[in-house]
């Protein structure tokens, strides 16, 4: 009998960026199920995560195979809300036009919309002032009532996919925690929600809220 013990395999706990984009195109979880929209503001934390690396497999994916110069795609993309909700939509558009059920002029509708995308693309890089080897947070306009918009400084980009995998991290991190504190202030003899007190957060601070699951949260870890 042999008294080898067998082996555990290794548990990652970090998102690995490189590993999802080769062979996306034959990843058989694309035809799983039909294509649904994203709500990045409901996801959850393993939700989340699972989109962020999908998304960014088919950014990559997207961009080698059109050639798009950083104006179109900027490697900060993910830190940007505005291009992110861009270019789920545009990954959804072309799951559902490359779905096998689809008819056979669906990929040209799709070639055509993505021309329209690519302008939009150009615009919010423009506004945005994120750049091939530097980046800043989108400028807000404070109307009036408003407190000012704080200053925005640039950084640096000097490793895209370290920051990305940090920015996962942040986000999945960010989100189970909401998780946690949402699932805390249930009161389970009652089946219902206690009363919110100064501990206990507000309701923006839930699953779903707008301040906790914008994909613009990463910019906290700067």
């Amino acid at each position: 009998m042999s008294t080898d013990e067998p082996q555990t395999p290794p548990e990652l706990d970090e998102p690995e960026p490189a590993d999802t984009e080769a062979g996306y195109l034959d990843n058989d979880r694309l035809l799983a199920e039909p294509p649904r929209p994203v709500n990045w503001n409901l996801l959850t934390a393993d939700e989340a995560e699972a989109e962020w690396l999908d998304l960014n497999a088919w950014v990559n994916w997207l961009r080698r195979t059109y050639g798009l110069p950083a104006s179109v795609i900027p490697p900060y993309w993910h830190r940007h809300p505005e291009l992110v909700w861009e270019l789920s939509a545009l990954q959804l558009h072309w799951l559902c036009a490359y779905d096998p059920e689809q008819n056979g002029s669906a990929p040209l509708g799709w070639h055509r919309d993505f021309a329209d995308a690519r302008q939009r693309l150009r615009d919010w890089v423009t506004a945005s002032g994120t750049r091939l080897d530097h980046d800043r947070p989108t400028r807000q306009t404070s109307w009036p009532g408003e407190d000012p918009a704080e200053p925005v400084t640039e950084t640096v980009i000097e490793d895209r996919d370290e920051d990305f995998v940090q920015f996962v991290m942040d986000d999945t991190a960010r989100r189970r925690a909401a998780e946690a504190e949402f699932y805390a202030s249930i009161n389970t003899s009652a089946g219902e929600l206690r009363e919110q007190t100064p501990h206990d957060g507000n309701a923006a601070d839930q699953p779903g809220g707008a301040r906790t699951d914008s994909p613009d949260q990463g910019r906290d870890a700067e």
